[in-house]
């Protein structure tokens, strides 16, 4: 079996397994904000506020985009959010990504974008539910 054919048959595995790790990674930061967990934030977090707002798309989006459901128009808000996030917080503080620590918040942007056109994967709800359709 040749490489290419290897690679063929994992590619779409493998873009659910990049859907699960980037959801399960990104559900962390929505857990320490509401839940103090795995550490709590650096300051509280108050529900109706930006960083409130924030919190609720990192749990709720990143929920959605573990289990593949409604993977594509989720990850899109996400990707967008993330592009704010970046804009707001991260650029003012320079413009070099490595300076201005918004390395994470762009690569973020970059997959959610990505799997809002590739969507879930093979493995995903929502391949699950069109085939039961």
């Amino acid at each position: 079996m040749k490489i290419d054919s290897i690679a063929a048959a994992w590619a779409p595995r493998l873009l659910s397994v990049l859907r699960i790790i980037t959801a399960f990674l990104f559900i962390a930061h929505g857990t320490q904000k509401f839940f103090s967990f795995p550490a709590p934030p650096q300051r509280a977090v108050e529900l109706a506020s930006l960083i409130g707002l924030a919190g609720a798309l990192e749990l709720v989006g990143g929920t959605l985009v573990l289990v593949g459901l409604f993977t594509r128009p989720v990850a899109f808000v996400l990707s967008g959010f993330m592009a704010v996030a970046y804009f707001m917080a991260h650029a003012p503080q320079g413009f070099w990504p490595i300076l201005n620590r918004g390395e994470l918040a762009i690569l973020y942007c970059f997959v959610f974008l990505y799997l809002s056109a590739a969507g879930g994967g093979p493995w995903s709800l929502d391949r699950a539910l069109r085939k039961a359709g």
